[in-house]
């Protein structure tokens, strides 16, 4: 891995804030690094509360938005929440379906089938709508491009509300409001809420103007939360103050669905990184492997005993999309392989009869052995479908722009997007692809990135240190758990491969007098000659717990380990 150093702030500044916040000056260091350079930022960023959030009206059309939605529940409209068949589109449907039954017995949802439909608003959605007197749809994590399904939605005498936060293109939909906060029009402070985010500020006004107490919307934040670490988005500014409002929500008084899902994995008490890896699949999966409508009937439930039923179904579609990824990304592989395109700037990959529910996540797996921004293809009616995935620092978005005449549509962020195209138009993309990649792509991106925050001794490695630290999540793109470099490490004879195929690497570590810190390196097992007979090594770390029989320890989580030239070993 490529390491590079985050530029050191300015160490006034960083002593003001250590007197200030009686810390230690590395602490300060990384709060100064996000930004944080006063005792109020601090507070705000260490105690995220409601009241940090901004008025909602600051959105372009939220008004229109909510005088709308007030219209449609004084007069009795039947009223559908559409949204897509993902963890930020499913979690958006169940938070504005349980917040608008309260209020109103006429709501309905839907959730459009991965496979017949495709992604965002539909025209059978449309068609459900008006066959069952719907006069409101208001469109959740998708919309801000159909422009197509709205007029057809005027034509049939529906008003359509759409919240997404997807970039808008050159025309806006023909719609009563279009709430996004990166309309090139929109002077909302925060630009980088999810699509469940842009619906909760709905929701938000809806209460203002109801005059509801917060603590009426507050339980809907652990849905909110969990679109946030699902989708990837930058967890600052208000980002945060929702997600850490969120997991306080999941942690202590979770919805019945997230309660069946968390007793599925035995755990008691969630992070953002949890929420990731352990709630997210599985709210996917129903989506992948059946329909979304399952996710949402999780989600909205209110009965704990039914949650659990329709946890245990949703687990045993994740099962199966375990099982269908991981036979894929094999084949991929040795596609690949065979084919002999491991040396272009890019990786495109298409077989027929690939699931199209699991390709994001092979695109996914292709990048960590490969690292090239991504697409794999499948069949998906009478053309294709594809997921897009890109490395740090390359806009796949922007790359599939200049490929937008050979595409029917697509639609997406940076580092992930989809797309549908005329298989006849394949080979031509694939080729246009590669050039634009090769053309624009910086060559340090090729390259995994691991960004230290800055080097720490072990001897600073206190619980003290670790319980402040702790206190920085929840963590995620803007916020990265800090990651800390130390030199002239030796490992005191212990270090060994460990696992069921011997790939980590269990190490125990001293520099100089320092104490022993034992660590623990994931993938990192093939490093073990590097720390072996005494050898001094230089490794990357962020710091971590471990919990072993009944016993809570310090331990360093290694990141990476590079050995030290001759030149670096200090004389004795």
């Amino acid at each position: 891995m490529r390491w590079t150093h985050k530029q050191i702030p300015p160490q006034e500044k960083v002593a003001q804030l250590s007197e200030a916040l009686q810390i230690d000056s590395v602490l300060a260091a990384l709060l100064v690094q996000r930004g944080i350079e006063t005792f109020e930022q601090a507070r705000s960023f260490f105690r995220p509360t409601y009241e940090l959030l901004h008025d909602p009206f600051l959105m372009k059309d939220m008004d229109k938005a909510v005088e709308r939605v007030l219209k449609a529940i004084s007069g009795r409209e039947r009223i559908m929440v559409y949204g897509d068949y993902d963890v930020d589109g499913t979690t958006s449907v169940a938070m504005m379906y349980s917040f608008l039954r309260e209020l109103h017995p006429e709501v309905t949802t839907y959730i459009p089938d991965r496979y017949t439909e495709g992604y965002g608003i539909s025209l059978t959605g449309i068609d459900y709508a008006c066959d069952n007197d719907i006069s409101l749809i208001i469109a959740l994590d998708c919309g801000v491009k159909a422009l197509e399904q709205a007029r057809y939605a005027a034509e049939k005498g529906i008003d359509l509300i759409v919240c997404d936060h997807h970039r808008p293109g050159p025309e806006l939909p023909m719609a009563v409001a279009v709430l996004d906060p990166k309309r090139e029009d929109c002077d909302y402070p925060y630009k980088e809420l999810c699509g469940c985010g842009v619906g909760f500020k709905l929701v938000q006004a809806l209460a203002n103007r109801l005059e509801m107490e917060s603590g009426r919307i507050i339980p809907l934040l652990d849905l909110v939360a969990t679109a946030i670490g699902a989708d990837i988005v930058p967890i600052t500014g208000e980002n945060r103050v929702l997600a850490a409002l969120g997991l306080q929500q999941i942690n202590s008084q979770p919805r019945p669905g997230i309660m069946a899902l968390r007793e599925q994995v035995s755990k008691t008490e969630l992070s953002i990184t949890d929420v990731v890896f352990i709630l997210a699949p599985r709210i996917n999966a129903a989506g992948r492997m059946q329909h979304g409508n399952q996710a949402v009937a999780l989600l909205a439930e209110s009965d704990l005993d039914r949650a659990r039923e329709l946890a245990m179904a949703i687990e045993e579609n994740n099962s199966d999309r375990r099982e269908t990824d991981r036979s894929i990304t094999q084949e991929a592989l040795q596609l690949i392989e065979d084919e002999g395109r491991t040396d272009g700037f890019t990786t495109v990959v298409y077989r027929p009869h690939w699931h199209k529910g699991v390709i994001g996540i092979v695109a996914s797996r292709l990048i960590e052995t490969y690292y090239r921004p991504t697409l794999v293809f499948t069949c998906s009616g009478d053309c294709l479908a594809a997921s897009a995935r890109s490395v740090k620092g390359f806009d796949v978005y922007e790359a599939l722009e200049q490929c937008a005449d050979l595409l029917i549509q697509f639609g997406g962020h940076t580092y992930a997007a989809g797309l549908t195209m005329k298989e006849e138009n394949y080979e031509a993309f694939r080729q246009r692809f590669e050039q634009v990649v090769s053309e624009t792509i910086d060559p340090k991106c090729l390259e995994p990135e691991l960004r230290i925050d800055t080097s720490l001794d072990l001897d600073q490695c206190t619980p003290r240190f670790y319980r402040i630290l702790k206190q920085f999540a929840p963590f995620g793109p803007g916020n990265r758990t800090p990651v800390f470099c130390a030199d002239n490490l030796v490992d005191r004879g212990y270090g060994k491969r460990v696992g069921s195929d011997q790939s980590h690497l269990k190490l125990s570590v001293s520099q100089g007098s320092s104490s022993v810190l034992e660590g623990i390196g994931f993938g990192l097992g093939d490093r073990l000659e590097l720390i072996e007979k005494g050898k001094m090594f230089r490794a990357a770390f962020s710091l971590d717990e471990n919990h072993w029989n009944g016993r809570t320890t310090l331990q360093l989580r290694v990141r990476d380990i590079k050995s030290m030239s001759e030149a670096d070993i200090p004389s004795a």
